[in-house]
This record gives structure tokens, C-alpha cells and sequence, in this order.
């Protein structure tokens, strides 16, 4: 029978830029998982912060070549959504490659103020102030402004927000609106909740913005949940949303940007699955073709990726604690932690992530189900994105401890989960069934390359369950 690594080898085209397997254990941009399982236990959360400058830098390269390439007159700059992930480390990562910012709550507004007393985030730092916003957001977004933040956008996404800017801010500002785009057609419902109305976009301008002093409307915001797909809806809304940025602009001088929002995919498989070059090419050639054909000048593009600048930098590793043969053919592994709790969206998404093993690839594989220690029925993880199931080596356990024939656990590894689990499963919080958040490692490397970790956080405790829920002062 074919080993592990035959498997792999021979299903994907393998090994891969980020992957490679040494002496029989896996490799993750030549880290040694091995060794920081060891150093740090299981289960195991770490983020790679180099791959967070090389995602920046990638999408900055693919614009500046698609920009030269089509000819396209406007500008292009990167902002990073931080509800992708709010942790200081992912977001001074992210600022020192000249990104801007994209907000969606007024608690980012702390976060803007402690990134700018560190000298990382300056006065003229673009702050796009996105979401509905309550009154506490409101206030906070007049307070940046007001206090001399001249790029802090309140990003319009009701008609009735404009009248607390009005009513509150001194300094002069730019305004930008969003506009509330189609839904999917499986969607639940047919038009986003989020957002100005197509057709207000145009009246609430010239009877809420133009006549006054302190406004200037300069960005026009959209944003599609399937993110940046070479599918005809994608196209469809597009092109709609920029028809409707050249019949504002004819009116709006001062409407000069555009942003497409984020969305731009990561890869959940081996197998690249992205032709990211020609989605950015042909996003700008949609926007230069209908500028063109509606005689408006070509807009300037904002991107705020989130997903796309932090998802990949992340790994979630477990030990197999146990297997269990619960009838003729499904044998489950019991995993050291929680899907639910740690990996929260591929409970309520069915999100697939990167899934390998880190050890015993010259053993023989089986077909298994993955459990989770909650007592949910959810807590499982079955299929891979390519080939809707899961393989993994056998355990080969030689003694009643569970280990392997060298001595040590099976590990396996969730790979790109650096997006959204953190604050999905609510970090630092209480977990279905208790079951606690993993120790957590940064990785970066020095200055002459060597990998350096620090851990972040350790693995939750008890004690912090209970004074949580009241049990403990």
C-alpha cells in the first residue's frame, strides 16, 4: 500500500513554495513544526508574520503590473481590514509595508490611537470608517477628525449618518458612501443590508454633502460577500457599481476613488486554485472600459484586504489523542482540542482550511473522520476541500500511551487559519464546554534570516473560565 507522502505526491503537485516534507515530518516555509511541537506543546496556534509583508507586497505587485499593463491612469493603495484579525502584532506587521486602514467598529478607534502614539500610524494615514455605525462610532470617527486625522473617512452607510457629522465635526473632511450591492441570487434575501440605496446615492449627495463647506464626497464603497471571483455575478456587480461611481462623478467633482473592498481569496487547497494576476488585470480593465465608454476620468482604487493579508500567516496544530472504530468503516482520531471553539468557521461555514499531517509520512494511510472534545455532534472535521474526505497516516499505536512506532503522537496541522477564528470563537473568553483556547507563538525571522519565537499567550487556564463566569473575584 501507497505511504502518506505517495498520497500527497501524488493527488497535489507537491511539494509547494510554503511546503515540503524532510525526514518524514512537514515543513511550513522551512519552519520546523516538529521542533515547536516539541518546544510548545499541542494543541498550537501560531502566526507567521513574514507571510503577512509577502501577501501585501504580492497584491501591491499585481496591481502596479495590471495598472501598467492596461494602461490604467488611476492610483492603487492598500488598506488592511482589521476585523480580519485585531491583534498589535498582525496590525504593526501589516503598517510596515505603507497600508492604510479599514474600520468596522468604534473600539478600532483605540486601536488607531495606540498604533499612533508608537509613531505607526501618522495623521494622514487613510482610517476608512466602515459598517453602520451607532452613536458611539459616530462619535469616535468626529473626534479623529477633530483631532486633526485629515484621512479619517466616515464611509456613509445610512442615509441618516450624515446628519451626526453635520451636526459635530469642525475640521473639514472627506465623506465616502457605500453602496448597498446585490446579494448572491441563493442568497437569503435579495440586497444587502449594508449600504446607501442605489438609487439615493445621487439625491442624498447633492441635498446632504454639496452645499456643505466642510465636505467633500471622494470615495465610492462597495463590497460583494463572495469577495473577488471570475464569475458572472462578480462582473455583473462590478460593472454596476462602477456605472453608477461615472453618474455620481458627472455631478461630484470631487469623487475621485473608488474602493472595491476586500474579497480577494486565499488558497484553502495544495493545489493553487487562484489566477490572481488575471482577476486584478480584468477588474481594472472593467473600470478603465466603462470610464472610458461614460467619459469620466478612471477613479483611484482602494482595496482593504483582510482574509488575503492575514489568513495564510496562520497554523493550527493537534495531537491525535485516540482512535475509534464506531462501526465497520468510520474510524474517527480524537483530536487534543476543539473545532468548534478553535476553528470556529468550519462549524458554522463549513469552511475547508489546508489540513496535513506533520509527522509519519512514510506510513501507510487511512481514510478517517477528525472528532473535537466538545460533546456537540458538529465538532468533526470530514472532508477535504479537494477530494471530500480525510486522509491521514495510521497511528500504528504500540502501547496503551497511543504513540507512534518513533515514539511520538500523530500531529496534524490546519494551515491559513489566520483570519476570523480568533474573534469568531471569542479569544480570552469562554469556550463550548470549556474547552480552552490554544497556546499561542509568533514566528519571525531575524535579520540574517533564523526563525525566532515568542509565545503570546499560553494555553487558557481554568482560572480564567472562572473568574469569567463569576466564580472567582
Amino acid at each position: 500500500m501507497d505511504t502518506y507522502h505517495d498520497l500527497i505526491s501524488q493527488t497535489f503537485d507537491f511539494p509547494t513554495q510554503e511546503f515540503r516534507v524532510e525526514e518524514n515530518t512537514l515543513r511550513f516555509h522551512d519552519i520546523d513544526l516538529m521542533a515547536l511541537v516539541e518546544k510548545h506543546g499541542t494543541p498550537l496556534r501560531l502566526t507567521y508574520l513574514p507571510k503577512i509583508s509577502s501577501q501585501i507586497q504580492r497584491a501591491k505587485e499585481w496591481f502596479r503590473v495590471g495598472i501598467e499593463k492596461t494602461d490604467y491612469q488611476g492610483r492603487y493603495s492598500y488598506a488592511y481590514c482589521t476585523k480580519a484579525s485585531h491583534f498589535s502584532f498582525v496590525v504593526e506587521e501589516a503598517l510596515k509595508n505603507g497600508v492604510h486602514i479599514e474600520t468596522s467598529s468604534w473600539f478600532d478607534m483605540s486601536i488607531i490611537r495606540a498604533m499612533h502614539e508608537k509613531g505607526k500610524v501618522a495623521k494622514d494615514t487613510f482610517i476608512i470608517c466602515n459598517g453602520f455605525k451607532p452613536e458611539e462610532y459616530k462619535r469616535e470617527i468626529t473626534d479623529l477628525i477633530n483631532d486633526g486625522f485629515v484621512n479619517c473617512m466616515p464611509i456613509l452607510d445610512s442615509p441618516n449618518e450624515v446628519q451626526y457629522y453635520h451636526d459635530h465635526v469642525r475640521e473639514k473632511c472627506n465623506i465616502g458612501m457605500r453602496l448597498a450591492s446585490d446579494e448572491e441570487p441563493r442568497f437569503q434575501f435579495y440586497t444587502s443590508r449594508l449600504g446607501i440605496r442605489y438609487a439615493d446615492a445621487v439625491p442624498l449627495y447633492q441635498e446632504k454633502i454639496k452645499d456643505d463647506p466642510r465636505f467633500e464626497l471622494t470615495m465610492l464603497h462597495y463590497f460583494i460577500n463572495t469577495g473577488i471571483k471570475d464569475t458572472s455575478y462578480y462582473w455583473s456587480e462590478l460593472s454596476r457599481f462602477v456605472h453608477k461611481y461615472c453618474e455620481l462623478r458627472k455631478v461630484c467633482p470631487t469623487l475621485t476613488t473608488i474602493d472595491i473592498g476586500g474579497g480577494l481569496p486565499i488558497q484553502t487547497s495544495i493545489q493553487p486554485e487562484y489566477d490572481y494576476p488575471y482577476m486584478i488585470e480584468e477588474v481594472l480593465r472593467t473600470i478603465k472600459r466603462i470610464c472610458q465608454e461614460e467619459g469620466v476620468p478612471e477613479p483611484d482604487i482602494f482595496t482593504e484586504f483582510g482574509i488575503f493579508t492575514v489568513g495564510e500567516s496562520g497554523a493550527t496544530i493537534y495531537s491525535i489523542l485516540d482512535e475509534k472504530l464506531q462501526n465497520d468503516k468510520e474510524l474517527w482520531y480524537m483530536i487534543d482540542g476543539s473545532f468548534i471553539t478553535n476553528l470556529p468557521d468550519t462549524w458554522a461555514l463549513n469552511q475547508r482550511f489546508i489540513m496535513l499531517a506533520l509527522n509519519g509520512w512514510n506510513r501507510q494511510y487511512k481514510k478517517i473522520q477528525l472528532g473535537g472534545l466538545t460533546c456537540d455532534s458538529q465538532d468533526y472535521y470530514n472532508a477535504e476541500k479537494h477530494i471530500y474526505q480525510v486522509f491521514l497516516p495510521e497511528r500504528n499505536p504500540r502501547s496503551a500511551a497511543a504513540k507512534t512506532q518513533d515514539g511520538k503522537p500523530l500531529y496534524v496541522g490546519f494551515f491559513h487559519t489566520g483570519a476570523y477564528q480568533e474573534s469568531l470563537s471569542g479569544y480570552g473568553g469562554i469556550k463550548h464546554c470549556l474547552i480552552p483556547a490554544p497556546k499561542h507563538v509568533i514566528l519571525d525571522r531575524a535579520a540574517d534570516g533564523s526563525l525566532t519565537d515568542s509565545v503570546f499567550a499560553e494555553k487558557q487556564t481554568a482560572d480564567s473560565m472562572m473568574r469569567i463566569l463569576g466564580y472567582q473575584s
